[in-house]
């Protein structure tokens, strides 16, 4: 599929590029994962790449759109060694990457290469923009933390979940989706009872299981796909009570699809993200159209992904703003900058702008998993939490006093 994908984009460029040189050629060098366990993830990247392209005509400001696409795994240095290959061959804009260390690695690279705008994919590491940030590093996704934002109030005052039990994969994705699900959940009234970190690719549960009090309402699952299944399966088998709750990746399409016993579990399960495949709004659903169109249904996810729709408003930032400055890169790229610092971004998930640290401030997505009427499971829009900023609504002082997100942190503290 990805070579597939790569030849789709790499028709649309020719055909829009043709014989034009670099004076009305702009160049957007692209970071994605396409190599190792979350390949299928960076191809998805790609495709909401593409669709914003496409929407365009593969052109901005009255210049041709240029792609360089370069290939990472999940680390820091794949992703450095991809970015100076795009930087060699002069690329004016930089869009990428995915995972969270990648983020903070591109965010420090991106100092040193100030002629260059970067624009993040969907990395979500709150370090990457909240500590020492890069004037020319711009964030069109909310962090890790701020897609846990309505989870915690919901659990508590309407799933009326007292107790809660934490079982994770202990890297920091999990520890950010974490810390902004009990910096809520405990402000409300409840209690993390204990913290279970979990090593990735870890299988069996049992000790885990075991040690999780049996005093808890529900269990917060920062696991997806087969793991999170396998989890709910031994949980289930020896004869757990619990109910689940959802980190921002745990109800994907494997744990929806997952067989009739998993799936009579798991109905009922809340979680949150920064978009909710059943939203009825407009711009969403046009954006599901596109994407649907784009590609066909073989070569592509049913719905598009969090990764897609990442890339995909940070693509269209991009392409906004260089339509806005006709395509004026000159004098550092300040025109066009500023443009991205000032914008609110009318994306599929919502209106996007920025902070003073060109980090996205947008809309939380609060949703449940339901039974359709065939027997299928969805995950239902319930709550919808508007204009969430990098400190979770808490002033600065009153944030920084937490810490960063950790193992250990925040605290479960009842709020005042």
């Amino acid at each position: 599929m990805y070579k597939n994908l790569l030849t789709s984009i790499a028709v649309l460029v020719l055909t829009n590029v043709g014989t034009a040189n670099a004076t009305d050629t702009i160049k957007i060098g692209v970071l994605a994962t396409l190599e190792g366990s979350y390949t299928v993830l960076g191809e998805d990247a790609l495709r909401g790449l593409e669709t914003a392209l496409k929407k365009a005509g593969g052109k901005a400001g009255g210049k041709k759109i240029e792609l360089i696409v370069q290939s990472t795994n999940t680390t820091p240095e794949s992703a450095v060694k991809a970015a100076q290959k795009l930087i060699d061959e002069e690329a004016d804009i930089v869009i990428g990457p995915i995972s969270s260390e990648q983020g903070i690695a591109i965010r420090d690279f991106s100092k040193a290469n100030a002629q260059t705008t970067f624009i993040n994919g969907i990395s979500g590491a709150i370090q990457a923009t909240y500590v020492t940030p890069s004037e020319n590093f711009f964030r069109f996704n909310t962090d890790n933390s701020q897609w846990s934002v309505g989870l915690g109030d919901y659990v508590y005052n309407q799933k009326k979940h007292d107790q809660v039990a934490i079982v994770a994969n202990d890297y920091a994705f999990n520890h950010a989706q974490v810390f902004g699900f009990i910096n809520e959940y405990c402000a409300a009234g409840g209690e993390v009872l204990n913290r279970h970190w979990l090593l990735l690719g870890e299988k069996d549960y049992s000790k885990t299981i075991a040690n999780i009090d049996d005093d808890a309402d529900a269990i917060y699952l920062g696991l997806s796909g087969s793991d999170a299944i396998q989890f709910v399966r031994q949980y289930n088998d020896v004869g757990g009570k619990a109910e689940f709750i959802g980190s921002s990746i745990t109800v994907d399409g494997a744990l929806l699809n997952a067989p009739k016993e998993i799936a009579e579990i798991i109905v009922g399960m809340p979680s949150s993200g920064p978009q909710a495949d059943t939203w009825g709004d407009e711009n969403w659903q046009v954006y599901l159209k596109d994407y649907k169109s784009a590609f066909p249904p073989d070569e592509r996810f049913v719905a598009p992904s969090i990764l897609a729709t990442g890339y995909y408003n940070a693509t269209s930032a991009a392409l906004t703003c260089l339509e806005e400055v006709s395509g004026d890169l000159s004098n550092s790229q300040s025109k066009f900058r500023q443009c991205l610092s000032n914008i609110e971004l009318s994306g599929p998930n919502g209106i996007i702008k920025l902070d003073e640290n060109r980090q996205a401030i947008a809309n939380n997505f609060v949703t449940e998993v339901v039974q359709r009427d065939d027997g299928s499971l969805v995950k239902k829009l319930v709550r919808i939490r508007e204009n969430v900023n990098q400190t979770l609504g808490l002033t600065k002082e009153a944030f920084d006093a937490i810490g960063l997100p950790s193992r250990n942190e925040p605290k479960c503290q009842k709020s005042d």
